[in-house]
């Protein structure tokens, strides 16, 4: 539905966002067009007139999290409006209107794309490059909560990444649904835009989110090998490692070529950072199937896991296989796969000691430290520097504590 901002001028407003670096980027572009409406960010501890919780709807356990968000900002601003939008609003509205305190809901254009960037207080901006997809893999819901593929202008990416440049950002996330699929609108490429994305002189360092393995090509990774801003990191999500589960889910590559586009990244950049998104339990995933997707993975030189157990999502062609996985087994799969990644990640640290790199230093005081990270995405601890916000500091890492990496100033 449309709302009518007017009836909320010169009133304060909360934000909530659930899900991924897309959603934040949506929900900052939202709230600097409500500012332009006149209506302002309520400060902290201050009561708000409007909540607007934007929802992520990514698997059930995503589902029940909007919920609590939303019973939960309603107990803190008992006499606000409530405005729910994103992903589980679209999906499963007459269930949101169900909630206790939800007075509207805010439906998005899925039809349309519409540019978005983070900003604030953040030391990282997320720029939205490319909104829905095309795939309709059997598991997924996404092309029904956000549509088709579609993406931006480069020359209008560029100038919103400028813009971020000026306002003082340093390090921009390219977002997106199925970001590698970018110009399907255009007539353009996902390479033609981070070959123009990295002529923006005021923004230090690019970082590609996740993109499907069959997307990244060999171009895309010799480019990032050899440039200056973006930076050695990949978020690829690989979901099973047994080729019959990837057919299940209607994947568009096998083990064979996820395995190369691995490979081919520890050759042009053999520091980067990978990491890998696996769902386990999927239906018809047999215990065989699992053990096919662990040995995989232990053989991979990757960084770290992201490991999501199979949700049963209405609509989608996978609940239309069987067997189904216990919970039981998919938490133990999950536990399995977690401790790989651990050792995969601690193995990836100690490899990168005595190594020198630049860590851009975040806003966020922990006691008396403060953290950031390095082009390879290693998060870095530091005694609190208010210099250092926001600023590259070449550091030599030195030691591991128990969350991350001690270094020493170079």
């Amino acid at each position: 539905m449309t709302i009518n901002t007017s009836m909320f001028q010169g009133q304060k407003a909360v934000y909530y966002t659930l899900g991924c670096k897309l959603n934040f980027a949506e929900t900052s572009t939202l709230g600097k067009y409500l500012a332009e409406q006149g209506i302002r960010r309520a400060a902290i501890g201050e009561q708000a007139d409007l909540c607007i919780v934007n929802t992520c709807s990514v698997t059930e356990l995503a589902d029940k999290k909007c919920r609590q968000a939303i019973r939960r900002i309603k107990n803190q601003h008992p006499g606000a409006v409530m405005i729910v939008t994103g992903c589980y609003s679209q999906l499963k509205p007459e269930e949101v209107k169900q909630i206790e305190g939800v007075d509207y809901i805010w439906e998005k254009d899925i039809h349309t794309f519409v540019p978005s960037c983070s900003q604030g207080d953040r030391t990282r901006h997320f720029l939205k490059v490319q909104d829905g997809c095309d795939y309709f893999c059997s598991f997924c819901t996404i092309p029904f909560a956000r549509g088709r593929s579609r993406n931006g202008q480069i020359e209008a990416l560029v100038q919103m990444a400028e813009t971020a440049g000026r306002e003082g950002g340093k390090e921009i996330v390219l977002t997106g649904v199925n970001i590698g699929d970018f110009g399907k609108t255009t007539g353009e490429t996902f390479f033609d835009l981070i070959r123009a994305l990295d002529k923006v002189g005021s923004i230090e360092r690019f970082r590609i989110s996740s993109i499907e393995p069959n997307l990244l090509t060999d171009e895309i990774l010799d480019f990032v090998a050899h440039s200056q801003h973006f930076a050695p990191h990949f978020h690829i999500p690989l979901q099973a490692g047994s080729d019959e589960v990837l057919k299940l889910m209607r994947r568009k590559y096998d083990t064979a070529l996820f395995r190369s586009k691995i490979e081919k990244i520890r050759t042009v950049l053999p520091d980067a950072f990978i990491g890998i998104d696996v769902i386990v339990g999927m239906r018809g995933e047999t215990p065989d199937y699992f053990e096919q997707t662990q040995r995989f993975l232990e053989t991979l030189p990757f960084s770290q896991l992201h490991v999501f157990p199979y949700s049963e999502r209405p609509g989608t062609m996978a609940l239309k296989i069987e067997p189904a996985v216990s919970p039981e087994e998919k938490q133990e799969r999950s536990r399995r796969l977690l401790e790989l990644s651990d050792r995969k990640l601690k193995d990836f640290y100690r490899s990168q000691i005595g190594s020198v790199h630049q860590v851009l230093f975040e806003h966020t005081k922990r006691g008396n430290t403060m953290h950031g990270f390095t082009e390879n995405y290693i998060k870095v601890e530091a005694g609190y520097n208010p210099q250092w916000i926001n600023r590259l500091i070449k550091i030599t890492l030195e030691n591991l504590n128990e969350r991350e990496v001690i270094f020493r100033q170079v």
